[in-house]
């Protein structure tokens, strides 16, 4: 039980983490273009007002993943409850890497969006101002 109950919390902090970050993201971007903290791509780098609209895009996402993640990880855990640490083990290890899909994958529509909305060098597209 005491395996089941780590690897329950370790497959949670995946959508915990993106729920907290994605809501942070949304709600209170890094104030300043920064290359320790934040969502860092070239293009949400080129200016203040690409750095928002990406952190605001990103978080959003992040946030919805996280939430949509979060149910089926608990549901997929109680089914291996009571079953053996080499089954919890395996079951909690692949749900780890299930969950590097909406980690890692909010980061294609954040550029496709960013390249939606700016052009190269980071200027609005016409129409798309705030």
């Amino acid at each position: 039980m005491g395996f089941w109950i780590f690897m329950l919390i370790m497959d949670l902090l995946t959508p915990a983490i993106m729920i907290g970050f994605g809501r942070v993201f949304m709600k209170h971007p890094p104030k300043e273009v920064n290359m320790v903290y934040g969502y860092r791509t070239s293009m949400s780098m080129k200016n203040k007002e690409t750095w928002d609209f990406a952190h605001k895009y990103f978080g959003k996402l992040w946030y919805i993943c996280g939430l949509a993640i979060l149910l089926p990880t608990v549901i997929a855990m109680i089914t291996v409850l009571g079953k053996d640490t080499d089954t919890v083990g395996t079951a909690g290890g692949i749900l780890c890497t299930l969950q590097l899909v909406p980690l890692i994958g909010c980061i294609f529509p954040t550029e496709c969006a960013l390249r939606r909305h700016f052009d190269k060098q980071g200027n609005p597209r016409p129409g798309k101002e705030k």
